[in-house]
């Protein structure tokens, strides 16, 4: 990495350091995404740990929240959904007072929630609608088609030169992936990359400078799963997602907003949670020389690993929820309205429950005790295939490659809710 990179990076970090301890802790707000973005969002969720893991923040550009930061916390949260509800949204959302007008119509992109964004009854019967597509019958027959697909993205890259690695490998084989399960035009695959990122994203950091096209890429979204359930209510049904919510008993009469709800949902969770965490093996594996020299002597590490992996990146930052009544909390008062984040980023580095959670330790005695998935009802509904497309390809990458190096410190993506990378320079040395 250039020594003027290097030198910014590290003058941000510092920054957010000064800003984390030097700010009234009563007016603490850890939702920068320029800090996760520098890799500097660390100091504030260490010091909320230590000194108030159960925190107000009166005022911020996501208006106020409270900010749950331990592990044991956060589960407490995240497995009482009597109390504290999905239904006004599961993640911190811009104040309208900060955005444009425009802008107002392209976060509106659906209008009705996805069944992530409902409590039960309605969540439970619309998520075992679509539990199908990953239940594990259905892992098994699709593991030997991504593994095929590994196969040949990995055999198409070049030796010797440097190459994005997120946009090659992750991205690819997360939307070959997605685009089977949603049984998609697979020519046009990268259309859901390309509509995930622009979700997750603010416009002049990801594919869209502006909010008008947001909204304009979100409505052509819209367009094309529309004419999708068009096609497949008329055929029969089938194992795909799409077929799936168009003849599901709880789901075949739902209106179109509720549908690309559930679409959005899916396209999020399909695309950017896998996808940042192949990236973060490669990143990780390369920060500790010791771990990738472990894994290479001994490949069976390797779902051991993966789990790491997962709960090192936490690929998605946070999640929130609404209370729908007063609660008293580890001595605190929520009160009815109040949006509770659940930082799961700052569970898993929570040493009370991990130990030594910052240091990337492949071979841990449990190594799936992490929040990365969530807890509760709406733990992640495609957690295995997650895992499985991870394990397969690195044990395909162990059969080719004895270095995947990177190169430079990667871009990061500028958000608080998806924590991943937008790209990262690599070159294979060789081959096996």
């Amino acid at each position: 990495m250039a020594d003027g990179a290097i030198d910014v990076l590290a003058d941000a970090r510092e920054l957010a350091r000064k800003r984390a301890y030097e700010t009234p802790l009563e007016s603490l707000n850890p939702a920068w995404a320029s800090a996760f973005r520098d890799d500097s969002h660390w100091v504030y969720f260490d010091r909320l740990r230590k000194e108030d893991p159960v925190h107000y923040t009166p005022d911020s550009n996501y208006g106020a929240f409270w900010s749950i930061t331990k592990y044991n916390d956060i589960m407490a949260i995240d497995t009482n959904h009597q109390v504290f509800s999905s239904a006004k949204g599961i993640a911190l959302s811009p104040k309208s007072s900060v955005l444009p007008p425009e802008a107002q119509l392209a976060r509106d992109r659906a209008g009705a929630p996805s069944f992530i964004g409902m409590d039960p009854p309605g969540h439970d019967v619309q998520r075992k609608t679509v539990s199908p597509a990953v239940a594990p019958a259905r892992l098994h027959e699709m593991s030997s088609q991504i593994r095929e697909r590994a196969g040949l993205i990995l055999d198409s890259l070049p030796i010797g030169e440097p190459f994005d690695w997120v946009d090659l490998v992750s991205k690819e084989l997360t939307t070959m992936t997605l685009a089977t399960l949603f049984d998609f035009p697979f020519e046009e695959r990268r259309k859901l990359t390309f509509w995930s990122d622009t979700m997750t994203t603010a416009p002049g950091h990801g594919p869209v400078a502006t909010y008008q096209e947001m909204r304009e890429a979100l409505n052509d979204c819209r367009n094309y799963f529309i004419d999708l359930w068009n096609q497949r209510v008329d055929a029969p049904p089938a194992g795909d997602l799409i077929s799936m919510l168009a003849h599901g008993p709880e789901t075949r009469n739902c209106t179109m907003d509720e549908f690309f709800s559930n679409v959005t949902l899916l396209i999020i969770g399909g695309n950017d949670t896998t996808r940042n965490t192949i990236s973060g093996s490669v990143f990780a594996l390369n920060r500790n020389p010791d771990q990738y020299d472990k894994l290479r002597a001994d490949p069976s590490l390797i779902p051991s690993m993966v789990s790491e992996t997962i709960r090192w990146q936490t690929p998605l930052a946070h999640m929130s929820r609404t209370a729908n009544q007063d609660f008293e909390f580890q001595g605190k008062t929520i009160r009815e309205g109040d949006k509770v984040v659940m930082w799961y980023v700052s569970g898993n580095r929570d040493d009370e429950v991990i130990e030594n959670p910052y240091a990337y330790i492949i071979d841990r005695p449990r190594p799936r005790q992490h929040l990365s998935f969530g807890f509760g009802i709406h733990r992640c509904v495609g957690n295995r295939l997650a895992e499985l497309q991870l394990t397969i390809i690195w044990e395909e990458i162990l059969k080719r490659f004895p270095e995947v190096r990177v190169l430079e410190e990667p871009k990061r993506t500028y958000s608080i809710f998806v924590k991943g990378y937008e790209e990262m320079k690599v070159v294979i040395p060789s081959r096996l």
